[in-house]
């Protein structure tokens, strides 16, 4: 019998880049926050474990076998092995942690199976920075590189979202090295929607620097009269939030047709 799990897409609500750390990566300070949709997993008890990969997105992925899913597996002890398969809907190098959602859900889903060992979120952050956060798939500040968390009064679940790409990749790496090196401060205090309203993305001006679409992005979900649209993460996805389903649906429709979208809800 398979179990599933959604691999939840994280989206920055804010995201402020502080200071470049001695390791390479930098300080960081998030609100992060997960649409209830995504990438689709199912795991079923084999012999082996594999991963079989398909989906719009399949395509954008190396070796399945050398992927975050088939990391996640190899870092989880367990009596029995599962043969994944991956339904790849949220695009690739998109700033939605895609493939850190997908490591989060594999999690899950040994933690439905056989639990998970004590050191779990320490596995979890040596396959990347937001997979501690995925794992959980609830809003909350990250702070260090992503992988320290703080609880936050969570006003926003249930809030309409709006997901749109380009359908350009814009991998992490370039933007941060485009990044001015400017601090610009903290988040703010306050509940989710206080810090939304009042952060910002530091990484919007490199990102559209590198990929300008970005901005005729954004432009088209502000036209639809959110109360809030940013970039997440590293880009090149934009969301927007609504008031109601009625606005977000009626902003999914009026975007351009060959650009990617997914509404839903913030969790």
């Amino acid at each position: 019998m398979a179990t599933t799990e959604t691999a939840y897409a994280k989206i920055n609500l804010a995201l402020h880049v502080r200071r470049g750390r001695e390791d390479g990566y930098h300080e960081l300070e998030t609100l992060f926050a997960f649409v209830d949709a995504g990438d689709v997993l199912s795991a079923s008890p084999a012999a082996a474990d594999s991963v079989t990969t398909l989906g719009e997105f399949a395509g954008g992925l190396d070796n399945p076998f050398d992927n975050l899913v088939a990391k996640a597996l190899n870092a989880l002890p367990r009596p029995q092995r599962v043969a994944v398969t991956l339904e790849k809907n949220l695009p690739v190098a998109a700033g939605l942690g895609g493939g850190s959602a997908d490591a989060g859900a594999v999690f899950r889903i040994i933690e439905a199976l056989h639990g998970l060992p004590d050191d779990w979120q320490a596995r979890a952050a040596k396959l990347g920075a937001d997979v501690p956060a995925c794992v959980l798939s609830r809003t909350h500040i990250g702070l260090g590189t992503g992988t320290e968390q703080l609880a936050v009064e969570d006003d926003l679940a249930g809030t309409p979202v709006l997901l749109v790409n380009p359908r350009v990749p814009l991998s992490t790496g370039p933007v941060f090295k485009a990044w001015d090196g400017i601090d610009r401060g903290a988040l703010p205090e306050g509940s989710a929607s206080d810090i939304a309203r009042g952060g910002r993305n530091d990484l919007e001006a490199p990102a559209m620097s590198l990929c300008p679409v970005i901005a005729e992005v954004l432009a088209a979900l502000q036209d639809s009269a959110p109360w809030l649209a940013r970039m997440s993460g590293s880009g090149a996805t934009c969301f927007a939030l609504y008031d109601t389903p009625e606005a977000r649906n009626a902003a999914a429709a009026a975007m351009p047709a060959e650009w990617w979208t997914m509404a839903g809800r913030l969790r």
